[in-house]
């Protein structure tokens, strides 16, 4: 996705964020395989298990899959159907992207609300993950993901509103 025509401080503070999912995707990942590896290991050698590993790597799946989620909707290689938009006329192609942009941002948008009233609620119960991991904290990555989603269907959208707009360069 461009970031031409944003601000300097905008446009710093994306490569910002985008260098702290990358680092949190490739830790978060390193962990699993390393997690998956000794629990592997330690069943096979000793005949015994790492207390909540089982229970950590089901969490680290979802975290990595969220976190990879953001990362494919950030350079653009997110599932998405432009079955239409391929035939378009390239002057129209960008108004039809807006309007399905538009209609991403809303949905992520309403996908954030309903996962921080998830977490609200998880947090008055008190409910337990494992251990002394409360359910609010290991789902903090559903708010996260959507609203990092939201946000970078929000960028598209400007991009794609100023080439419809004829005030940015169509591609």
């Amino acid at each position: 996705m461009p970031t031409r025509n944003l601000h300097p401080t905008v446009d710093r503070l994306i490569k910002i964020v985008t260098w702290a999912e990358n680092a949190l995707l490739i830790g978060m990942l390193a962990l699993m395989v390393g997690l998956a590896a000794a629990q592997i290991l330690f069943r096979n050698l000793f005949d015994m298990s790492i207390f909540g590993a089982d229970h950590m790597l089901r969490l680290l799946v979802l975290w990595v899959a969220f976190l990879g989620a953001v990362a494919a909707s950030r350079e653009g290689k997110h599932i998405h159907v432009d079955a239409i938009a391929r035939w378009l006329p390239a002057r129209v192609k960008p108004g039809v992207v807006a309007l399905t942009d538009l209609f991403t941002l809303g949905v992520c948008l309403v996908l954030a609300w309903q996962a921080l009233r998830f977490m609200h609620s998880a947090r008055v119960s008190g409910e337990m993950v494992f251990g002394t991991l409360t359910v609010w904290v290991a789902a903090f990555i559903l708010p996260l993901a959507f609203t990092l989603i939201a946000l970078r269907y929000g960028l598209r959208l400007r991009h794609y509103v100023l080439q419809a707009s004829g005030r940015e360069e169509i591609e």
